[in-house]
């Protein structure tokens, strides 16, 4: 669902990149000031391991096909703030270093997948924190239809765009948009509620000692090695509706990225190249969300 450059026209990208901005610095201020903040490393884990999820693009009908957005399962394991900041850091580092996802199209991505997908799985954190007789099955399952409704917004936030930049009409976009992504909402419930129900925190108070980042992390680096050349090449549910549509933008000079397609061209092998970026993207994620959250955590006073 990445949006890329020249499919939004008009005040949109300036419009879209304010909210962005507007929200993460929202953001910022929740997460500095939360008491329930996740650890340093446990967000740097979590984000690594979105960005590995957003690699595996899963085949659906016709010629389609999905990945994890991860917007619910970040709320569900770091809370609301500190998911918009992994999210948006996911989606900068997909932008600028691998070309995925439009520059100036970034403030929207991020208004999609991240201020959209997260604020779904928030509330349901909120409403969960009510209802502590609910099993670990039961909660799973929640995030699980949470997940697949993020995907359903954020295809809806991008039909927004879509129509308010001219590129195709509402009522042209919306029933292809939605229809295509209900399906990859199916794999975004699916594999949300199966993350959730493996990364969740066991104990009251959240700790889960070396487990809280070794395991996201570990599977993080498994998915890019050894997963990620078998994703699926077929075009994601946006790129399909806008090929169907006819409003696809014509691939020209972009932003260099230097590992764009996600690709290590020195390496020969595709499949290797494709691990080894991959690879490349989850540890950049995992020290570029270290050095985001330590500003964020508690000053210890001696």
């Amino acid at each position: 669902m990445h949006i890329p450059d020249q499919m939004l026209h008009g005040a949109v990208c300036p419009v879209t990149a304010a909210v962005a901005l507007l929200g993460v610095g929202v953001a910022v201020v929740a997460a500095t000031r939360t008491s329930n903040k996740p650890g340093v490393a446990r967000f740097a884990a979590v984000a690594a391991l979105i960005f590995a999820g957003q690699m595996m693009n899963f085949p659906i009908a016709n010629g389609t096909s999905g990945h994890l957005l991860g917007g619910v399962l970040a709320a569900s394991l770091l809370g609301g703030p500190f998911a918009v900041l992994a999210m948006s850091l996911v989606l900068a580092v997909q932008a600028l270093v691998f070309g995925d996802g439009g520059i100036m199209a970034l403030g929207a991505n991020v208004v999609n997948m991240a201020l959209v997908g997260v604020a779904t799985g928030a509330v349901l954190k909120s409403m969960l924190s009510r209802r502590p007789e609910l099993s670990l099955m039961q909660i799973s399952l929640l995030y699980g239809v949470a997940g697949w409704m993020s995907v359903m917004l954020a295809s809806l936030a991008v039909c927004v765009e879509l129509a308010a930049s001219g590129a195709v009409a509402w009522g042209t976009v919306t029933g292809a948009m939605l229809g295509v992504h209900a399906l990859i909402g199916l794999g975004e419930g699916l594999l949300t509620a199966a993350a959730f129900a493996l990364l969740a925190p066991r104990s009251a108070r959240g700790i889960i000692g070396r487990r809280a980042v070794a395991l996201p992390l570990s599977a993080a680096c498994a998915i890019t090695l050894l997963l990620s050349p078998l994703a699926s090449g077929f075009p994601d549910g946006l790129e399909k509706v806008a090929a169907n549509l006819h409003f696809l933008p014509v691939e020209g000079v972009s932003f260099w990225s230097p590992l764009a397609g996600y690709q290590m061209s020195a390496i020969g092998h595709q499949s290797l190249a494709t691990g080894m970026a991959g690879l490349c993207g989850v540890l950049l994620t995992f020290a570029l969300a270290l050095a985001v959250a330590r500003p964020l955590q508690p000053t210890l006073v001696k």
